[in-house]
């Protein structure tokens, strides 16, 4: 796996499943800051937009969602869309489904597995342009899923998350999707293993 922006060995980073950034030249880092920068710049729409869509999501299902997808870790590239996650008993997933796509609020996307023993609900809707991804979660899938992006955010360092949007943006520039949609999963797999967290669907720019 090669691409002349880079003196990485991607194949390598991909198989450790890590990006560190002690590996880095010296000057490759400087170029992945200033990338990973310039997707800074999006920050503040994407805020603004994650809360209204926020505000929709717990006026419609009265939960109160989490951003659990590449934004809220701070791992986004400029064309992300947003991933949202909720807790809902199981029991009332038929309720839910009514009100979001009975009411015309959300499309359905498909049930997903999310351990070896329980689902989620994905739905999608649109705001600004942006499209927002809601994961219904059990409650208790949502509440480890709360505790591993509280531990990616007291945990991975700002270096460790520029890597990983370097070689994330260089993976989407190699034209290599199956190896781009792995390494989208890595630091979710690195804190929490026991969850699935492929999204639905597949989308190049998360």
């Amino acid at each position: 796996m090669t691409n002349p922006r880079t003196h990485l060995d991607l194949r390598a980073i991909t198989a450790a499943k890590w990006a560190d950034p002690a590996g880095f030249p010296a000057e490759e880092f400087e170029r992945a800051t200033a990338f990973y920068e310039l997707m800074r710049t999006h920050d503040d729409h994407l805020l603004k937009v994650r809360a209204e869509a926020s505000g929709l999501i717990e006026q419609w299902t009265g939960c109160l969602p989490r951003d659990v997808g590449s934004f809220g870790t701070r791992l986004n590239l400029e064309t992300s869309d947003l991933d949202l996650g909720i807790g809902f008993p199981v029991e009332r997933r038929d309720e839910l489904m009514q009100a979001l796509v009975g009411e015309g609020r959300a499309k359905f996307l498909g049930e997903r597995n999310t351990s070896f023993s329980t689902t989620r609900l994905v739905f999608s809707f649109e705001i600004a342009g942006i499209e927002i991804d809601l994961s219904a979660l059990t409650v208790e899938d949502f509440a480890v899923a709360c505790r591993m992006l509280d531990q990616i955010d007291a945990e991975m360092t700002r270096e460790e998350r520029i890597a990983h949007t370097w070689v994330k943006h260089l993976l989407r520039e190699s034209g290599d999707l199956d190896a781009y949609a792995g390494w989208k999963l890595v630091t979710y797999a690195r804190y929490c293993p026991e969850f699935n967290w492929v999204p639905i669907p597949e989308k190049a720019g998360s």
